[in-house]
């Protein structure tokens, strides 16, 4: 299937990263909205006057949100009422931003959504949250399928696990191992889908949503209230793997106020060495010699942690050759795969939390382009029996 007649909407747009991997996709995104006006004037830099639409979304009539074939949203994760049975699924979302989604899906009906999160929403409340979520979209007839990605996969340099949520609109009583052969957007021909046998309906091996014990796994699908949840391995490399030190900038081009060498050097006096690992990233002195406690001093050689919207984070100190600076606004838009002069319109204190803030292009790109492809294929031999602890 080609994606180019495709028009997609953005909602809780940021700096736009949906919608830049959309582009290099070949995807039209029709209509935006975000609430911050930060955000807005990035995305306008990069869009154009009047790409975005600045306001809450809740108080936006549906009936002025353009008709669209894939609806699109980094929705911020809130908690959900944990009440009583006898309040419905709608009833638990409510006053919620992402009873808006539903909403617009419900009115709009487009073909498609592509949602993203962080990999906490997995587990929150033993992973009731994410079920609820799961349940909700159910209820409006999509196929849906969800995977935890990392941005190491496509060459980018920083430990950002999110999970990614597809859903396509699906009208069919029943589901066989062929519909997610063809609908899956998430899976690759290296991962292995234990199914005791392949010919049967997938029903008979999903489970009800909202009674579900088990935990959520990184990978899964659900329709119709129901659920099947697999762990698989890590999406393999898209892009050759990359270390921090190969993102930065040319030490000449950056500017003195990143420098904290000085004062970097009498803190190390009261810090010890651990030259360790943790998680791919290097960590060189430790105010308390462990590897995330207290006042960190990291290297290159490895990968970036997350990068998030808090301050304190942005002042994290690197090693740089004989140097120690903090990351520059421009290493944190490549760490994220943005181009460099991507927020030059707002001050580079600002920046930082943006970028925190996004999503990753590259994630989205790639997932997009797979729309309407066969791109795995269930294995015909050696079934395995797959144990659904409940």
């Amino acid at each position: 299937m080609t994606t180019n007649k495709l028009k997609a909407l953005e909602l809780f747009a940021g700096i736009g990263g949906f919608r830049l991997g959309l582009a290099n996709a070949n995807i039209q995104t029709v209509w935006a909205n975000d609430i911050n006006e930060l955000c807005c004037k990035v995305y306008e830099s990069n869009f154009g006057k009047d790409s975005i639409i600045l306001g809450d979304i809740n108080e936006i009539s549906i009936l002025d949100i353009p008709n669209h074939d894939i609806l699109t949203a980094g929705f911020p994760c809130q908690p959900f009422s944990p009440a009583g049975k006898k309040l419905g699924v709608r009833d638990r979302v409510r006053g919620t931003l992402f009873e808006r989604i539903i909403e617009i899906l419900d009115q709009k009906q487009p073909q498609y959504f592509f949602l993203e999160n962080v990999k906490r929403l997995l587990t929150m409340e033993n992973g009731y949250h994410f079920r609820l979520i799961l349940n909700a979209l159910s209820e409006l007839d999509y196929f849906i399928e969800w995977r935890l990605i990392n941005p190491l996969s496509f060459g980018i340099p920083q430990n950002r696990d999110r999970i990614f949520i597809f859903g396509t609109k699906l009208n069919s009583t029943d589901i066989t191992p062929n519909t997610l052969e063809k609908l899956s957007v998430f899976l690759t021909k290296k991962d292995n889908i234990l199914l005791p046998n392949i010919e049967v309906p997938l029903v008979k091996y999903m489970l009800p949503i909202m009674t579900m014990k088990s935990k959520n796994e990184n990978w899964g699908i659900a329709y119709k209230n129901q659920m099947f949840t697999q762990n698989v391995s890590l999406l393999p490399e898209i892009k050759p793997r990359k270390r921090l030190q190969d993102i930065l900038q040319d030490e000449s081009m950056v500017n003195i106020q990143f420098d904290f060498t000085a004062d970097t050097l009498e803190r190390i006096k009261q810090s010890k060495p651990v030259n360790r690992y943790c998680n791919g990233v290097e960590i060189l002195y430790n105010q308390d010699g462990g590897a995330r406690l207290g006042y960190t001093i990291f290297g290159t050689n490895g990968i970036a942690s997350t990068l998030t919207a808090s301050t304190s984070r942005h002042y994290e100190r690197y090693q740089v050759g004989d140097k120690f600076r903090r990351l520059t606004n421009i290493e944190y838009a490549r760490l994220m795969g943005f181009p460099d002069d991507w927020c030059q319109v707002v001050r580079i204190y600002d920046q930082y939390a943006l970028f925190g803030n996004a999503i990753v292009p590259d994630c989205v790109e790639w997932v997009c382009k797979r729309i309407g492809q066969t791109n795995f294929e269930l294995s015909k031999s050696g079934w395995q029996q797959l144990t659904l602890a409940v």
